[in-house]
């Protein structure tokens, strides 16, 4: 299988384009990509497309993601984790579990969330961390999110909070965290975060670098179908005619509603991403490798 999508479970100290590096030399294929960015000092789930399938990455953007991370309370750094500078320092109250956890569950729900400087977001053309590194602080438009669950417990160290987060995607949990401790009279960043699940993928599926190297190298197929990266997506069943015509650009006769479909050989196998204009399904991706 030259195409498909692939669960890496990203180590700590990389970037999401480090991670799809390193894929392009192990496999040897140039076409490689993701669907969601983790931070460098985050671990985890990172979704990626290989081949033609690099194409559905941006139908596999999942709406909830859950996280696991630790908060720790009384220091604030720049970058809102532990990469960044310590920027304030303030004492933190007495607390205890039950008071923690409701201050949590109190941001529960839909709400507006500013992305930080140090963050991958555009704005006016650049990205906010390359502003930051300028030493420049600039407005940033408030993008709504929803926070679906949002449980903390007490963790190992002094001042530490563990926690576990299900969040739309485009939540910067590292703001959340931040907000938490301001809610509690206090400041915090995060000293750990772990990508857990994105959708319906789970960490427990994914396998590291080193493991996908080992793998690759005796020659084990390591490549999911690609079928799984519009598993979002309602299925159109094609016959062999209409393939035909689909992979070649031609439209499909037939009812249908606006909308995306993924559409299916008569072996449940992608064939296209196809959209219904005009009377018609007519496709919006096709794959020239089916996998």
């Amino acid at each position: 299988m030259t195409s498909g999508s692939l669960l890496i479970d990203k180590g700590a100290g990389m970037t999401s384009h480090d991670v799809v590096a390193r894929v392009r030399r192990i496999l040897g294929e140039r076409r490689v990509g993701h669907a969601g960015t983790l931070d460098p000092m985050a671990t985890g789930l990172l979704v990626l497309g290989v081949g033609s399938a690099t194409r559905l990455l941006r139908f596999a953007q999942a709406t909830s993601k859950v996280y696991r991370g630790t908060l720790r309370l009384g220091e604030a750094t720049d970058s809102l984790d532990a990469t960044g500078t310590v920027t304030e320092r303030r004492p933190v109250p007495r607390l205890d579990a039950q008071s923690v956890d409701a201050a949590a569950a109190s941001m529960v729900g839909e709400q507006e969330q500013v992305p930080p400087m140090v963050s991958a977001r555009h704005v006016g053309g650049q990205r906010l961390h390359a502003l930051a590194r300028a030493g420049l602080v600039v407005d940033r438009p408030a993008r709504p999110i929803t926070v679906e669950r949002f449980d903390v417990y007490p963790g190992e160290g002094p001042d530490e909070w563990d926690f576990t987060v299900a969040c739309s995607t485009g939540t910067y949990v590292r703001v959340l965290a931040s907000d938490l401790a301001e809610r509690l009279g206090t400041v915090g960043h995060l000293t750990a975060l772990r990508r857990v699940a994105s959708g319906r993928w789970r960490v427990e599926e994914a396998c590291d670098l080193d493991e996908l190297a080992t793998r690759a190298a005796a020659g084990e197929s390591v490549l999911r179908p690609a079928r799984d990266l519009v598993t979002g997506l309602a299925t159109l069943s094609l016959t062999p005619e209409e393939c035909q015509r689909v992979v070649t650009g031609r439209r499909v006769e037939g009812p249908g509603e606006p909308g995306d479909r993924a559409a299916l050989d008569r072996d449940g196998a992608l064939v296209a991403v196809v959209s219904w204009r005009d009377g018609a399904w007519w496709p919006t991706v096709v794959l020239a490798e089916r996998g």
